[in-house]
C-alpha cells in the first residue's frame, strides 16, 4: 500500500505533484491546517503530514496521529511542532533549512542598508512632499565592521554579501572552524570582543536557552555608541526593553528587526521609534523561496517514506539515500545487539557504551547508536523507534557514548556494546558479513559465531561434559527443532556460553526444566524482529 500524506497548509502545485511522482498517495486541503477538531479527525489515517505555519502540530494532535511517521515543515522554524512530543511517539520531524537561506540573508542585507541610509523616514518624508535632503545624513557600509551572531548557513550568505560591500566581518560563533572562517574572510572572535569592535550587528542563531536573550543591557555596554542591531533570525535574541532604552539613550543609533517576541506583533515597545525599521516576518517570503521550500519538503518526506531516507531531521541522525544500503544492514546488527542487551539484564543500566571498529566507525554512527538504543528500550516498551529512543534513554539516566576506532582484529568492521548496572557490566559484540547477515561473535568475552533468529535460547554454565546432550534432549522432547547451534567458552572447564536458534517460541516449563539439573547458571529465551 502506497503511503499517504495530507498537506494542510498551502504548498505549491508542484510540491503536490513531486509526491505523487514518487508514489505517495497525498490529499492537498489547506484549509484543514486552521481547522482543529477536523485535523484531529482525520490525521489517524495519513504516514506523514507537510506543513508550513498554520497548523499546529500539538501533543494532542500526535496523540491521534496513530500512522503517523514523519512531519515536513516547509521552511526553518518549527515553533509550531511539538519535537518533543513527536520524537515520544517516534515520528520524525523534518525542517527544509536551507531553501530559504539566500532570501533571508538578502533580507538581513537589505534591512542593515536601509537602516544605514535611513530610507523608510525618508521615503515617507518625500511622499508627504517635503525635502528633508539635510535630516536624513546617512552612514557608510564600506570599511565598517560587520558583527555577525551566528555563521551557518543564513549567517556565512550574509557574511559574503557583506564582504561585497567591501565590509570587514567579525564573528562570534562556538561551532565555525578556523578553517572555514578562513574560506569565508572573516575574523572569528569571542562575543565581547566582536561587540566591542562591530559598527552593525547582525543575528544569525536559532533561539534556544543559550540564545535567548543573547543581546541585553549588558551586551549593549560592551558595544560601540552608534552601533546599529538587525535581526532577521527569531524573536527573544534581543531583550526588545534594553534595546529600547539603549536607541533612547542613543547607544544604539538604530535597529531594523523582522522578527519579535511576542508574533504577530500588532504592539511593540519598538514600534513608531524614528531610528527603528520593522517588518513583518518578511524573511523567507519571497516566491523563489516559498516554492524551493514546498518543493524541498515534498522531495524529503517522499523520500523517507519510499526509500527510508532521511534528510534534515531535528530528532533523528540523517541517513542518505546513497548509504542506505550499506547502513541498513549494521542499523539492524546494532538493534539486535541492543536487544540482547535489554532481554538479558534485569536491573537498570547506568552506563550505555557503544565501540565502532574498523569501516563501520566511518559510517552514520548516531544512527547506528539510536538503533541499538531502540534495540535495548524495545524489551520493556513496545512503542520505540530509532527516533523515541535516544530520548527515552535520556529520561532513564542511561549514560550513552560512542567511541571509534581503526580496524584491530580480524573483522573489517565489528560493534561492540558494554552495559553498566548496579550489579554487574556485560557486552556482546556482532559484525556483518558478506551476504548482509548480523551475527553475534562475542557474548562476556567468549567468542562464538551465530546467526541471529527470531526465536533463541541463551545459557551460561561451566564447562562441563553433557551441556549439548542436556540441552539437544529436553528441547528434542518437548519438539523444540534446533535451527542453529553455537558454543563458546573462555577456557577449559571455564565459564562457557550456548546460543541457539530455534524455530518456535519457547515455553517458561521447558526453561525451568534446563534450570532443575543445576548445570546452567542462566537459561533466557530471547526473541528478535528479523523481518
Amino acid at each position: 500500500m502506497a503511503p499517504k500524506v495530507l498537506v494542510s497548509d498551502k504548498l505549491s502545485e508542484t510540491a503536490v505533484q513531486i509526491f505523487r511522482d514518487n508514489g505517495v498517495e497525498v490529499d492537498f486541503l489547506p484549509e484543514v491546517g486552521k481547522d482543529k477538531v477536523k485535523l484531529l479527525e482525520i490525521i489517524g489515517k495519513y504516514d506523514g503530514l507537510a506543513v508550513r505555519s498554520a497548523t499546529k502540530v500539538t501533543e494532542k494532535l500526535i496523540a491521534s496521529a496513530d500512522n503517523l511517521k514523519v512531519v515536513g515543515r516547509a521552511g526553518i522554524g518549527v515553533d509550531n511542532v511539538d519535537i518533543s512530543a513527536a520524537s515520544r511517539k517516534g515520528i520524525i520531524v523534518m525542517n527544509t533549512p536551507f531553501g530559504n537561506s539566500i532570501t533571508t540573508a538578502e533580507h538581513a542585507i537589505a534591512l542593515m542598508l536601509a537602516l544605514a541610509r535611513q530610507i523608510p523616514e525618508a521615503n515617507t518624508s518625500t511622499h508627504s512632499g517635503k525635502w528633508e535632503k539635510s535630516r536624513f545624513m546617512g552612514v557608510e557600509l564600506t570599511n565598517k565592521t560587520l558583527g555577525l551572531v551566528g555563521c551557518g548557513n543564513i549567517g556565512s550568505i550574509v557574511a559574503e554579501r557583506a564582504k561585497g560591500l567591501k565590509m570587514k566581518v567579525a564573528v562570534f560563533d562556538p561551532f565555525l572552524s578556523q578553517y572555514r572562517a578562513d574560506t569565508l574572510g572573516v575574523e572569528k572572535v569571542e562575543l565581547d570582543e566582536m561587540l566591542s569592535k562591530a559598527d552593525f550587528i547582525t543575528l544569525h542563531v536559532p533561539l534556544t536557552d543559550k540564545t535567548r536573550n543573547i543581546i541585553d543591557a549588558d551586551a549593549i555596554t560592551k558595544m560601540k555608541d552608534g552601533v546599529r542591531i538587525i535581526n532577521c533570525a527569531r524573536g527573544g535574541l534581543v531583550a526588545e526593553q534594553d534595546l529600547v532604552a539603549a536607541l533612547n539613550s542613543g547607544k544604539v543609533a538604530g535597529a531594523a528587526f523582522d522578527v519579535f517576541e511576542s508574533e504577530p506583533a500588532i504592539d511593540n515597545p519598538m514600534f513608531n521609534l524614528p531610528n527603528v525599521v520593522v517588518t513583518p516576518h518578511l524573511g523567507a517570503s519571497t516566491s523563489e523561496a516559498q516554492e524551493n521550500v514546498a518543493i524541498q519538503v515534498a522531495e524529503q518526506m517522499s523520500d523517507y517514506l519510499v526509500n527510508g531516507a532521511v534528510t534534515n531531521a531535528l530528532n533523528m541522525p540523517s541517513i542518505s539515500a546513497d548509504e542506505a544500503p550499506r547502513l541498513l544492514p549494521f542499523v539492524k546488527l546494532a538493534e539486535y545487539l541492543g536487544s540482547f542487551v535489554g532481554q538479558v539484564t534485569d536491573s537498570p543500566i547506568k552506563r550505555f557504551e557503544i565501540l565502532y571498529d574498523g569501516a563501520v566507525a566511518g559510517m552514520n554512527t548516531r544512527a547506528l547508536t539510536s538503533a541499538a538504543l531502540a534495540g535495548l528500550i524495545k524489551s520493556q516498551l513496545s512503542e520505540v523507534n530509532m527516533v523515541s529512543a535516544p530520548l527515552l534513554a535520556k529520561e532513564r539516566g542511561i549514560n550513552v557514548s560512542e567511541t571509534k576506532r581503526d580496524k584491530s582484529g580480524v573483522f573489517d568492521s565489528y560493534i561492540k556494546i558494554n552495559v553498566e548496572t548496579e550489579e554487574n557490566q556485560r557486552s556482546i559484540a556482532g559484525t556483518v558479513f558478506s551476504d548482509a547477515k548480523p551475527r553475534f561473535i562475542q557474548i562476556k568475552g567468549i567468542n562464538l559465531d551465530a546467526e541471529v533468529g527470531r526465536y533463541m535460547i541463551y545459557t551460561t554454565n561451566r564447562d562441563v561434559p553433557g551441556i549439548i546432550g542436556l540441552l539437544g534432549g529436553v528441547l528434542g522432547e518437548a519438539g523444540v527443532n534446533i535451527a542453529n547451534f553455537n558454543l563458546g567458552r573462555d577456557k577449559p572447564g571455564g565459564k562457557a556460553i550456548a546460543l541457539l536458534y530455534v524455530d518456535q517460541p519457547i515455553e517458561e516449563s521447558l526453561l525451568n526444566r534446563l534450570l532443575e539439573g543445576g548445570k546452567f547458571s542462566r537459561v533466557r529465551r530471547l526473541e528478535f524482529d528479523v523481518s
